[in-house]
């Protein structure tokens, strides 16, 4: 299985992509719409299908991107049947097995937190993804949002402390930089529901906790009722000055048949070196050549006017080019994919 862990560092949210080799079908668990472009990058260099989005719960600290996600990708979405969430394709029940075609996931209700608060187990029990219900030494809050201290802590004990010790723990938040944990470190550790805490120990912990409200509670909560979807029902803006593809190490391209079809509203910046040169490339007798090695002082001469597509041998030094661009204040800047050794290849 392929198997990645995400962050986005606004919300201290973690989103779990699980994918089969065979498949390269796709899952993706709790993601954050503003790293929708991100995830879909990530897919997109591994060479996978989205075919599932799935959340935990309705979260208020942060907006999911599942609705955006299923729009860009035609995946469906899953949610407990308890979230009351519109938009969704697969409700979730207790004991319900769902997934992709080589990845199967038991939904665990594990209510308290929320009402329609899930835990996703792998089948064969070697994960868990707790979302909000079970967290590394600690648990999602009780104090709002349908939360009951005492549900929680029978959720806990008697869905998620009856798994295999080893069963690996992956929570949908870690507010201190912690990747993953397990039931017996849990069972032993957890200072709210681990050693010998009873319910009474727990729920009094729980009530004596005072915390302030999530920021994004406002805005996060109603648009997750509805899967992600903004309350216009449309997409965000996304740059229309060109067809762009951002990668997941963030840095936006451009196909090279892109760039000839619009070059005359361009200007094309080689990066190469003089030596470099030799033969004139075809389509790009008229690119500005700036070395990148001189970038950084001669960034004056590079035209306000047009958008800036940048090139070099293979794409790797065209990239940071961009960088360089978007630092000196060029908003409309990319780079052109694969550079001149994918160019020829066209």
């Amino acid at each position: 299985m392929i198997f990645r862990q995400l962050y986005d560092a606004a919300s201290s949210t973690y989103t779990y992509l699980l994918a089969d080799e065979s498949s390269r079908e796709a899952i993706l668990i709790d993601p954050v719409f503003e790293q929708a472009t991100r995830d879909l990058a990530m897919l997109r260099e591994l060479g996978l299908t989205l075919k599932l989005v799935a959340d935990t719960h309705a979260h208020a600290d942060h907006i999911t991107a599942a609705w955006l996600l299923k729009q860009k990708t035609a995946c469906q979405i899953a949610i407990s049947a308890n979230a009351g969430a519109s938009n969704a394709d697969l409700l979730l029940e207790h004991g319900q097995v769902f997934g992709v075609q080589g990845v199967s996931l038991e939904a665990r209700a594990t209510p308290g937190h929320t009402n329609g608060c899930t835990s996703f187990v792998l089948t064969d029990h070697s994960m868990v993804f707790t979302g909000d219900a079970l967290l590394i030494r600690g648990c999602g809050r009780s104090d709002f949002q349908q939360g009951d201290p005492a549900r929680l802590y029978h959720s806990i004990t008697e869905q998620l402390f009856t798994l295999p010790d080893d069963c690996a723990v992956f929570p949908a938040h870690d507010y201190n930089g912690r990747t993953r944990s397990s039931i017996l470190e849990e069972k032993c550790h957890n200072p709210r529901v681990g050693g010998e805490a009873n319910e009474h120990d727990f729920v009094e912990y729980m009530k004596a906790m005072r915390l302030p409200h999530p920021k994004k509670i406002d805005e996060a909560l109603p648009n997750n009722l509805r899967s992600g979807m903004p309350a216009s029902g449309r997409l965000p803006a996304e740059p229309d000055w060109a067809e762009l593809s951002i990668t997941f190490a963030g840095i936006p391209e451009v196909e090279p048949e892109w760039v000839l079809t619009h070059q005359q509203g361009l200007t094309v910046l080689d990066v190469r070196e003089y030596d470099e040169q030799g033969d004139q490339v075809p389509g790009l007798e008229r690119a500005l050549l700036i070395p990148l090695s001189e970038l950084h002082d001669r960034v004056d001469e590079v035209p306000r006017d047009k958008p800036v597509v940048t090139i070099c041998r293979s794409g790797k030094r065209s990239a940071m080019a961009t960088s360089i661009l978007k630092t000196a204040g060029h908003d409309r800047v990319a780079n052109v994919h694969g550079g001149v050794l994918y160019w020829m290849e066209r």
